[in-house]
Order: structure tokens, then sequence, then C-alpha cells
């Protein structure tokens, strides 16, 4: 089946009287392939190291997840590149996203079986994870209860297993803050983004989306148990890390 382009994100195109809390509803759903890339920078490169990571890392007769999953772009990228005998689980508490996913993975044909839960992955049960994939995702966990779901995840998973963990990020350094937030900006700019797309959503994720220095990020994943955990690409103001069980 060709696969159709997503549609254009136009969530805050309109002016708003007060832009509500971001959610993850069927209005995100329908155009968040095509919000995630003009609004990450590096996305692209992001999901083909996780195919890569998922090949040198997981294990044969292991689990994978793929926590806060929403299409299913890092489940499908990472499904791909497992071993037959692995077992691949996403999970995400959306809805809509649930829905849509599902539809895209059961047009792909790889090897490893796969299934998508809906649910918090708070309330995810973690066993025998050679490889765990948490996308933007714990940035819209509390934070004080960030240590504890990475502890969770360290407890259920093998001895060299992998957690691959992408974030927004803050710098300590106000100036450098500053300056990549302009940066970002201008990126989405150059995505094509209005003034008003960009300030409406900044607003709508204000107490939402709570970002993390990536010293923090490396402080808290060695707490939870990893012994290693090192920052392999950086974009801008986005982070992926590689922690090692």
């Amino acid at each position: 089946m060709v696969h159709k382009p997503s549609n254009k994100d136009k969530v805050y195109a309109k002016p708003l009287k007060e832009p509500e809390g971001f959610k993850f509803d069927a209005k995100v759903a329908d155009v968040f392939e095509n919000m995630i890339t003009r609004s990450v920078p590096g996305y692209p490169l992001m999901l083909d190291l996780i195919g890569m990571l998922g090949e040198m890392y997981a294990i044969a007769d292991t689990r994978c997840y793929d926590l806060g999953c929403s299409l299913g772009a890092s489940t499908l990228k990472l499904r791909q590149h497992l071993p037959q005998s692995c077992h691949l689980i996403g999970i995400d508490s959306s809805s809509a996203m649930v829905e849509r996913c599902r539809a895209n993975v059961a047009r792909d044909h790889s090897q490893a079986s796969v299934e998508i839960l809906e649910q918090k992955i708070q309330d995810t049960e973690f066993e025998s994870a050679s490889v765990v994939v948490i996308n933007f995702t714990l940035q819209f966990i509390p934070d004080n209860e960030r240590v504890a779901m990475l502890k969770k995840i360290a407890d259920g998973m093998v001895t060299g297993g992998a957690l691959i963990l992408a974030e927004k990020i803050v710098f300590s350094d106000h100036e450098k803050q500053r300056f990549m937030t302009e940066l970002h900006h201008e990126f989405k700019k150059y995505q094509g983004y209005s003034d008003l797309e960009i300030a409406q959503k900044r607003a709508s994720l204000e107490n939402v989306l709570i970002p993390n220095t990536e010293e923090e990020h490396i402080d808290r994943l060695k707490e939870a148990g990893f012994s290693s955990a090192q920052v392999y690409i950086r974009c801008l103001n986005f982070a992926s890390i590689l922690a090692i069980k």
C-alpha cells in the first residue's frame, strides 16, 4: 500500500482567545506526522538511529517497548530491525493515537510480532526488555514521577539492554537557552509556521511539557539503575540519549 502524505498541521493557524493545554486528541493525531517533522529538528535522523540501535541491542526472545508510540513511526522503525523472536509492545494513552497506530502497524509485515496497547506508560509492566524507546514522552510526565518511571523500566530490562530516550531539553546557561530557543523558532518559520502558530503552540505547551537539562537526564538515568548514559544526538534544543542497563 502506498503511504499517503500526512495532513498539514494547521492546529494553531487561526487566532485563539486562549490556547488550551496541549492534548494528543484526534485533531492533533490527524496531523501529528507533519507536526513533529516540522517542529523537531533532526527527527528523521532520530528515527533512523532507532532502527540502527534496535539492530545493535535487541536480543532474541526478549521484549521491546515503544512508550508513547503515537502514530507508530518509531514502533515501525524498531520492528523492522528486530529478530523474529522478539515481541514489540507499543504503548500510548491517547485513543486517537492508538487507533491510527494500529492501522499503520497493520500495513507493516515485518517479522517480529507487535501489539499496541492503550494505557498510561506509568501503568506498564516491563518484562525481559532488551530495547525500550521513549521518544518525547517523559517530558509530559510530572517531574517528580520521572525517576520512578525510569527505575521501573530499568528493573524490567535484561543486562546489556538499551533505553533510547529523546527529549526537548533546556540549558542552564540563560544566554544559550535564549539563543537555542530563537534558533528553534527560526527553524519552525523555515518549515512554514507563522509567528502566530509558534506563539500559540508555545502557550499551549507551557506547564504541560516540562523539559530538563541533559545533565538532569543523565543523573536521573544513573539513579534509576542504568550503568551508563550519554547523549548521541543533539540538534538545537532536542537530544537523544542512549542508556545501557
